[in-house]
């Protein structure tokens, strides 16, 4: 557990409190916003995953619930997909367990940043394609897998590549596809975070700092959202995580 000072623990909450304004107003950017963040603010690759992904798991908690009193959720769609991503999970688990720390750190930063493009991509082309693929129940397993391997190593990506890949090729009501998403992020963010919590990769008194922000931003969030343009905001901060991508990229 790492020590910080008061300057930047008041850092941490405001940039819980605005990451939570942005998923309670916009639904998108929660982990492509908060993992980059807390690694250009000096958190080691590796807790900063682990400490996003109880950062994720707290936020999405409160997702759930709120979707569940306005929508309606899939669990048979989110179950397969969890139900997939278990390998995903002990894969990363062994992965974690067996690679030299330092080798993962260094990998961690190439990964994130392609993933970030990759989902910022997504985002801003979700609902204009229409992939022609016959839809199985066995390519939400492979989704699983593949949303599952992304998110243990990066912590980001779920949101978006499940939603994309749920509307474009699965053919879901777009109506129902927020309810499934944050369903299933919350239990891979769960299975992903005890990978992280039982090799000591994530610092607790950060993760109830950026938690002490999110809260309060996330009701907020949820407040405004039927004043402002949401389609508006959501590519702005699309395009705002491709740019961070980029960045990453050539950072690492």
């Amino acid at each position: 557990m790492l020590k910080w000072g008061r300057a930047l623990e008041l850092t941490f909450i405001a940039l819980g409190l605005l990451v939570g304004f942005l998923v309670g107003l916009t639904g998108v950017g929660g982990g492509a916003l908060m993992t980059p963040s807390l690694i250009f603010l000096g958190v080691e690759p590796l807790v900063a995953v682990g400490t996003d992904l109880l950062y994720a798991t707290v936020t999405k908690i409160f997702g759930v619930l709120f979707h569940q009193r306005r929508g309606k959720v899939r669990y048979d769609i989110a179950l397969r997909l969890l139900v997939g991503s278990l390998p995903a999970v002990a894969l990363g688990g062994v992965v974690l367990r067996f690679v030299e720390r330092d080798a993962i750190n260094e990998s961690l930063t190439l990964l994130l940043g392609l993933i970030l493009v990759l989902s910022a991509v997504l985002s801003l082309l979700k609902g204009e394609l229409n992939i022609p693929i016959r839809p199985r129940w066995t390519y939400v397993y492979l989704l699983g897998f593949i949303v599952g391997l992304t998110v243990q190593f990066t912590s980001v990506g779920a949101g978006v590549i499940v939603s994309f890949a749920l509307m474009n090729v699965a053919r879901v009501n777009p109506r129902e596809v927020v309810g499934v998403s944050i369903t299933y992020g919350l239990g891979l963010s769960v299975l992903s975070f005890l990978n992280y919590a039982s090799l000591g990769n994530v610092d607790y008194s950060l993760a109830a700092l950026l938690i002490a922000g999110t809260l309060p931003g996330v009701y907020l969030g949820t407040h405004v959202n039927s004043r402002v343009e949401k389609e508006k905001l959501k590519k702005l901060i699309n395009v705002v995580i491709l740019i961070i991508g980029v960045l990453v990229l050539f950072g690492g």
